[in-house]
């Protein structure tokens, strides 16, 4: 397993503690109903998902801004549903989604129980590539703030996983060492791989199993009390 002292365990934030995917789904069904739009989400997540993924890369890559993303992901979607929706109505969803996304707060099995078990006996961190107020705000109404000591986001920090700069400067604002910290994250690329650069011991959280990545993998947070 692990063959080194640990005193820091850093955790993404959406798809690793936060259930992104279910969240996101349900503030767009409501968005949706608030402005009269009768899109199927069955038709529409298989669509957009990818945008937005596709999105994100190229936002991580200094390629767009956050406007862009937020726009552009659903202008995209629309456009390829072929659904007419006028450039100010996509400018109202996309504030829409952003006001209460965080009026959702499901979490992954157990995320409460075994942070409640690790912040006894180690100090604990988010380290995210997602926006700074958002974030802030998701840990609050999920009841996990509470739980970490430092927060780290590119709007704070002024770089995005997986540079290994981000990484210094979420152990100079958590006063860790990377030789005892760990990075628990979903992301292969950005988590793992950016963790293993920066020093850090990485840990892939992969619930879906669809991964070959051949390192330290969990698919239940629940797991990480077995590790620790």
């Amino acid at each position: 397993m692990i063959d080194k002292p640990i005193k820091n365990l850093f955790f993404d934030l959406d798809d690793t503690l936060w259930d992104f995917q279910r969240n996101s789904a349900l503030t767009l069904a409501y968005i949706f109903k608030k402005r009269n739009l009768p899109i199927d989400l069955a038709e529409f997540l298989p669509v957009y998902r990818p945008i937005n993924e596709a999105y994100w890369r190229r936002y991580r890559e200094e390629e767009i801004d956050k406007t862009s993303l937020r726009l552009g992901r659903l202008t995209d979607t629309f456009n390829t549903l072929r659904r007419e929706v006028s450039s100010e109505l996509v400018i109202q969803l996309s504030e829409d989604y952003n006001r209460h996304l965080a009026d959702f707060n499901h979490l992954f099995p157990e995320t409460i129980p075994t942070l409640s078990y690790l912040s006894k006996r180690y100090r604990l961190h988010i380290l995210s590539n997602g926006f700074g107020a958002g974030q802030r705000m998701k840990m609050k109404n999920s009841g996990i703030d509470a739980f970490f000591d430092s927060v780290t986001t590119p709007d704070d920090s002024g770089v995005k996983k997986p540079d290994p700069l981000i990484f210094e400067k979420a152990l100079a604002k958590g006063k860790a060492e990377k030789e005892s910290s760990v990075m628990i994250g979903d992301n292969v690329e950005v988590d793992v791989r950016g963790a293993e650069q920066a020093g850090f011991y990485p840990i892939y959280f992969n619930p879906s199993e669809d991964s070959d990545y051949i390192g330290h993998q969990i698919k239940t947070i629940a797991e990480l009390k077995d590790i620790f």
